[in-house]
């Protein structure tokens, strides 16, 4: 099967809700099989339209909360992929893998496509996992640490990031999510969460690579950028991954899992329209730089949990 599988509109103007209604059978099956499908040709041309017809595959929307992309919403449950200059690299993730629950199917509607670039990459977690977990290059846990000011400051806000300016419901989150929150005296939160390196995917029992190591270690922005952060930060930074003991992540580790995600990766061409669903667990994602007016909207739900899932070695 194609990666992604891709299903052309069988008419001009075919309505994507109700192909997806009478076609539930094929779309689980592409998303089990190839971990994404590419559903082109079909008359999708709004926020609103894309709304309505992701509740078939994905169900009820979630809401994007313990995000670390800043981004805009564009209706319930609606979002803009992300709010990052147009000039840098998002690198290859899977949605909210540092969290604990997570959303297992994720939906991209292109409304405008970039004029040049701007593509959302993606690549097989369980290539992933072939290609690493033989290595040990990476302990079967990882820390994540993340530093959020009050308001304006270097990275998102704890208020953004938990959608929320009350600090009691921030502590009730991470109590129930296992984080490890700190309040510093100006309302600076400091957390600590620790997540699997790789899990068993619950549906169809595949060993998938599932984490944001290589993200959130501030390597990901080039190395005159991580020693800008650290001279100004020290141990406290923005955002940081560690092995789950809290000691440092070998450089030459997270090098090597950034070249099996470059070896791993696939794109296309996005055209005006386009929808892609993907199992978020199966299929990592990213979006490459572009030029000019671009917006590609996204949608998650069928949310996933850490009980869900069996953790296993990396």
């Amino acid at each position: 099967m194609n990666f992604p599988h891709l299903v052309n509109a069988p008419h001009r103007g075919t309505d994507l809700r109700t192909w997806l209604e009478g076609h539930a059978g094929h779309v689980d099956e592409a998303l089990a099989g190839a971990g994404a499908i590419l559903l082109r040709g079909f008359d999708v041309t709004s926020a609103e339209q894309f709304h309505d017809l992701a509740t078939v595959p994905l169900g009820p929307l979630m809401q994007y909360v313990e995000g670390a992309s800043p981004r805009a919403a564009r209706g319930e449950g609606v979002y803009t992929s992300t709010e990052y200059a147009a000039d840098l690299t998002v690198s290859m993730h899977n949605e909210l893998s540092y969290s604990h629950r997570w959303p297992a199917r994720v939906a991209f509607f292109c409304r405008v496509p970039a004029a040049d670039g701007g593509h959302t990459p993606i690549a097989d977690s369980r290539r992933l996992y072939q290609r690493l977990a033989a290595r040990g290059l990476l302990p079967d846990t990882v820390q994540y640490r993340r530093r959020m000011p009050p308001d304006k400051g270097f990275g998102l806000s704890w208020p953004t990031v938990f959608g929320t300016t009350n600090q009691q419901a921030v502590n009730e989150y991470c109590r129930d999510a296992e984080i490890d929150a700190t309040w510093l005296p100006d309302g600076t939160l400091i957390t600590r969460q620790v997540r699997p390196t790789a899990v068993v995917h619950p549906v169809t029992g595949d060993k998938v690579w599932f984490n944001q190591a290589h993200q959130w270690h501030p390597s990901n922005s080039g190395p005159e950028s991580e020693a800008a952060l650290r001279e100004l930060f020290g141990d406290e930074l923005p955002m940081d991954a560690r092995a789950g003991d809290g000691t440092p992540l070998a450089p030459a580790a997270l090098d090597a899992i950034r070249e099996a995600y470059e070896q791993e990766t696939t794109s296309f061409a996005w055209k005006a329209g386009d929808v892609m669903i993907i199992d978020n667990m199966l299929s990592a994602h990213g979006r490459t730089p572009f030029t000019g007016d671009r917006e590609v909207l996204v949608a998650m739900g069928t949310p996933v949990s850490l009980a869900d899932v069996k953790q296993v070695a990396a």
